[in-house]
């Protein structure tokens, strides 16, 4: 009878989803960004699951990050729609809880 290799114990890691900040344009783990929006009837909003359909454009948690997108107006052009201020409101708030449980 010949002789059977023992399966392996070391999973190969899997890789993880990276994503481009619109703002800094520094590239990111999916997870550690906040994705923003279009569905597909046109609608705003932030996606807190990643999974949505429609055009996302993706923001760091950095207000750094934020105050440069809304000031060039970068998430206008990615979703290639208007953006509401409350949106911008409700960005603005979570990315402030980012920062709040980081310290």
């Amino acid at each position: 009878m010949a002789e059977t290799k023992p399966k392996q114990q070391n999973q190969p890691k899997r890789k993880m989803p990276e994503r481009r900040c619109v703002g800094c344009m520094g590239t990111f783990l999916k997870k550690d960004l906040i994705r923003v929006l279009r569905s597909p009837e046109g609608e705003i909003s932030i996606d807190f699951t990643g999974k949505k359909s429609g055009r996302g454009a993706y923001l760091c948690k950095s207000e750094a990050c934020f105050r440069k997108a809304k000031k060039s107006g970068i998430l206008h052009r990615s979703l290639e729609c208007e953006i509401s201020e409350e949106i911008y409101a409700e960005l603005e708030k979570e990315i402030r809880l980012a920062e709040e449980e980081k310290e």
